[in-house]
């Protein structure tokens, strides 16, 4: 097994009314004068009451083209990793120079350098740390973050290492793109970043203490993963990449490939561990959005309130890409966190469309 140290989450400091953001999008995506009444009705659906913008809410009228979103990307990747980052080590116990793996996440955005590499010097980190930033995962990447951080520590158990996700949705946002996804997108994604500090099983979960202050109690361990690729749904979800930057593909038919994998593929990963799914005391399910969190809870079959932190974090931020199951672990962490020994799961879908299992002992 390996252990979540920390997790520590980071937003930029313009917050919005869902009500304010849907006029925003009214102003960037529709035609003048047109008929606002699909937009109305789609970000008056979508279970978001607020979300933050990498931007003030007036700058995004004033963006260019794909090259001025991107470097205001990279700049506020750079603050908000910094910060996740930072505050992820302090409430592990842990200083920078503890690192020995950081790996950065995002598909809202490209640098290269890239952003963990901006974050060295910032940051404080080792120059021999490995470093592995990952990109076209999705909202599938803060769960597969975890795993691919267990499989590293598992044979490297003595280290530490840092899974940073950040990711701007608002940077993406196309202007007059009145798709139908591109409407979705403007009611649903929001901006945000998200650390985890891991420690392997011989480094053990509460590492080392350093001056940076009081630790935050151990998370839980890692105990395995499971990841599945449906064929033929490449269609699914993604960006089709043009002159403007990324424009988001998202078909109607995620809730029903939900519906046609989910379950199974639950059932045999647990029954491969010997845990019954009534064992599980804490889901922690990334917030596609309110029809997939709903055909998730019809077809796991999982109690009320199962997924009432996974909606609260739809609520309060929209959906986050890679660091919303993030978010949600975070939270759960900090205001439902199950007893001792028992089991949890984490669960996240994205681009490939795939989907990503991660059972988690506390």
């Amino acid at each position: 097994m390996t252990h979540i140290a920390a997790v520590r989450c980071a937003f930029p400091p313009h917050r919005y009314a869902q009500s304010e953001l849907t006029d925003m999008a009214a102003r960037v995506c529709l035609p003048e004068n047109a008929d606002r009444r699909l937009l109305d009705r789609l970000h008056g659906s979508a279970r978001v009451d607020f979300r933050n913008l990498a931007l003030p809410i007036e700058e995004y009228e004033k963006l260019t083209g794909f090259g001025a979103a991107n470097d205001a990307f990279v700049s506020t990747a750079v603050e908000l990793g910094r910060e996740s980052v930072s505050a992820a080590l302090k409430a592990a116990r842990l200083t920078p120079g503890d690192v020995d793996l950081i790996m950065f996440t995002s598909v809202t955005g490209i640098a290269a350098p890239s952003i963990d590499a901006r974050l060295v010097a910032e940051l404080g980190l080792r120059p021999d740390v490995k470093r592995l930033p990952i990109f076209g995962l999705g909202c599938v990447a803060g769960a597969a973050g975890i795993a691919r951080m267990h499989d590293y520590l598992r044979g490297w158990p003595d280290h530490v290492a840092v899974l940073l996700s950040v990711e701007l949705c608002s940077l993406t946002v196309q202007r007059g793109d009145s798709s139908p996804a591109g409407l979705v997108a403007s009611a649903l994604f929001g901006d945000g970043s998200a650390a985890v500090v891991f420690a392997g099983d011989d480094r053990g979960p509460a590492s080392p203490a350093s001056p940076a202050g009081p630790a935050s109690p151990a998370g839980p361990a890692v105990v395995a993963t499971r990841s599945h690729l449906y064929p033929g749904s490449e269609h699914v979800m993604g960006w089709q990449v043009g002159d403007g930057g990324f424009r988001v593909l998202l078909d109607a038919s995620v809730p029903a490939v939900v519906r046609q994998y989910l379950a199974q593929d639950v059932h045999d990963f647990l029954t491969d561990h010997g845990v019954t799914k009534e064992e599980i005391s804490a889901w922690v399910c990334h917030p596609g959005g309110p029809k997939v969190l709903e055909a998730v809870s019809e077809v796991l079959d999982l109690p009320a309130g199962a997924l009432d932190v996974t909606w609260r974090s739809l609520a309060a931020h929209g959906n986050l890409s890679s660091s919303s199951v993030l978010h949600v672990l975070s939270e759960t962490l900090a205001t439902r966190r199950p007893e001792p020994s028992t089991w949890g799961l984490l669960i996240a879908m994205g681009p490939g469309f795939c989907s990503e299992l991660v059972l988690l002992r506390w």
